[in-house]
């Protein structure tokens, strides 16, 4: 059994590490709130992008632009991997990094090559080390998205698109259900599925069937219209992954921080007890041996 001066400096070091878990849980748990904010101010305007690309896209006939084609034979994927900079948010990372490798090698086995833009560092750090280089990379920039992010993934994933370069774009990252809950979401960005935003509008419309559909004049034509949009909708799509990833990572750490600071109390408690019967056994035997040796005295 260890000593006593051992088991107290062991639960002075948990106490100091529970000091610091709880206090990042209460951080989390204050940014938690601005960031969930954040996205209820970004979705409606996602929303309306969808519900207006896809009303374009059926007065058009679909268009013709290259970010609507699809490409017979996918031959380069990109990867917009959305990770933390930090860690110690228990699975947040690893779930979303191995979901992404996982796609990487199938699309690697049906004959694809396959690049990756990591927004924050703990995907640079986690394909460097597989040896992989990412093509873009992001830092310092998880905890506060910005726009200008978006709009540099956007433009390197349109330009590829348009110029054939890439054939199929891909976004893996949490989505926030709630405070408590991430959802691992695969979204596939390019090529723009007109048929799946058609669809959902339809759905709305038989939701408010009896209200009466406006009809639209273009200039100068829908096709134009929709060329203009769909930059605008990629872009959209981007930030909006970037800041519900943002509000899953505060979600993520809290819990994590949470659970660290309930096990520390657990530990401090057994400690504790450890140490109570140790020190109450060094007292028995001292006992023990100050009456033995009163009895060898009086004999």
């Amino acid at each position: 059994m260890p000593n006593l001066h051992d088991i107290e400096r062991r639960i002075n070091s948990v106490t100091s590490t529970k000091q610091i878990t709880r206090t990042m849980e209460m951080v989390a748990a204050a940014k938690i709130r601005r960031a969930t904010e954040r996205v209820d101010e970004a979705t409606p305007f996602s929303s309306s992008m969808k519900e207006m690309l896809a009303n374009v896209a059926a007065q058009s006939s679909g268009g013709d632009s290259p970010l609507l084609a699809t490409h017979d034979d996918v031959k380069h994927v990109l990867i917009v991997v959305v990770v933390s900079d930090r860690g110690l948010a228990g699975g947040f990372n690893s779930n979303v990094l191995r979901k992404a490798e996982s796609i990487m090698k199938d699309r690697e086995a049906a004959g694809a090559q396959v690049s990756i833009v990591s927004c924050g560092k703990k995907g640079i750090g986690y394909f460097k080390y597989r040896g992989i280089k990412p093509v873009l990379e992001f830092v310092d920039m998880s905890a506060d998205p910005t726009v200008e992010e978006a709009s540099s993934v956007s433009a390197y994933a349109i330009d590829g698109y348009t110029n054939e370069e890439l054939d199929e774009v891909i976004v893996v990252y949490n989505h926030a259900k709630n405070a408590a809950e991430q959802v691992l979401t695969v979204e596939t960005v390019l090529p723009v599925d007109t048929e799946a935003l058609l669809a959902n509008v339809a759905e709305k419309e038989e939701v408010s069937e009896g209200t009466s559909k406006a009809g639209f004049e273009f200039e100068p034509s829908a096709g134009d219209v929709l060329d203009s949009l769909l930059p605008a909708y990629v872009r959209t799509t981007f930030y909006h992954a970037l800041i519900d990833s943002e509000a899953g990572e505060q979600g993520a750490r809290r819990t994590a921080m949470k659970s660290a600071t309930d096990n520390a109390n657990e530990m401090v408690e057994t400690l504790t007890r450890i140490y109570n019967r140790a020190r109450q056994s060094a007292i028995t035997t001292e006992i023990t041996e100050i009456v033995g040796g009163a009895a060898a005295l009086e004999d």
